[in-house]
């Protein structure tokens, strides 16, 4: 299977390693992904005219979510598959036909490089980098079903402490649409740790139309959890390990169950009219 996506970025002539790859068992079921997990952005863009110091905030990616991705592939045996661009180049977590696909404006920050973003270079980035993305997972996934029984896909991204002056009170969030198998457990295992406060779909909805989850989990029928975490507490690499501690013997359970490892389908509440 191929292990990482390298695209020449146009005009350029430079190698761009469009993903990250992790080898794991493909037997281990699980199956994990980090859609924001740098804010590299790639030969040719410059820095999309933003300050450097914009892409440090959670605009650029999500802070902390790679670091736990890899210390919990490492921990788990698990194949990962990461982005190595940042969300303001173009968002892997959104549908290729979603407007804010690619932003002219992220939380109050201007987005020069992408005000005179046309239809032709929509299309060379979903080509370049949004695509490479979800055959990564894609590929990955078909190698996973061929050698074992289906996996759980675990998707793992951060949210920011303060949204618009206002405080976020949870430490971990659990999102997600129609399919119950994997978050009830994933609920209860938290819920169960001291001192957590655990939202369910909080500060967001996980049903969102050809996102990540609805494209490759929802629509293949595979068990699924999109975890948030708060930024703050997986900033270092202290924190990183932290929260794998937590997250690792819930996991572990999740993958062992039988109702989890079965390709079922759930209808999504973004199909229902």
């Amino acid at each position: 299977m191929k292990q990482e996506m390298i695209e020449t970025i146009a005009g350029t002539g430079v190698a761009f390693q469009s993903t990250e790859y992790v080898n794991g068992d493909l037997g281990s079921g699980l199956l994990l992904l980090c859609d924001h997990a740098r804010n590299t952005v790639p030969p040719g863009y410059g820095d999309l005219g933003v300050p450097a110091e914009q892409f440090e905030r959670h605009i650029g990616y999500d802070i902390g979510a790679r670091a736990v991705t890899l210390e919990l592939a490492e921990r788990l045996k698990a194949p990962a598959c990461l982005t190595n661009f940042s969300r303001l180049v173009i968002d892997p977590n959104r549908g290729e036909d979603d407007p804010t696909l690619i932003m002219r404006l992220s939380d109050g920050a201007v987005v020069p490089g992408n005000a005179k973003v046309d239809a032709n270079e929509r299309a060379y980035r979903i080509e370049q980098f949004h695509k490479p993305y979800h055959d990564l997972i894609d590929d990955t996934l078909g190698a996973m079903v061929a050698n074992a029984a289906p996996p759980v896909i675990v998707s793992i991204h951060s949210f920011t402490p303060v949204w618009r002056g206002i405080p976020r009170p949870w430490h971990v969030t659990v999102l997600w649409d129609s399919d119950p198998r994997a978050v009830k457990p994933m609920l209860e295992g938290l819920r169960a740790q001291d001192g957590l406060i655990v939202g369910d779909n909080e500060p967001y909805d996980g049903a969102l139309k050809n996102d990540t989850m609805y494209h490759h989990a929802s629509q293949g029928g595979f068990a699924h959890i999109l975890l948030e975490l708060r930024q703050d507490l997986i900033a270092d690499d202290t924190g990183a390990q932290e929260w794998a501690d937590r997250l690792e013997p819930v996991l572990r359970d999740i993958a062992q169950r039988p109702e989890c490892r079965q390709i079922k389908h759930y209808k999504s509440r973004c199909d229902i009219d």
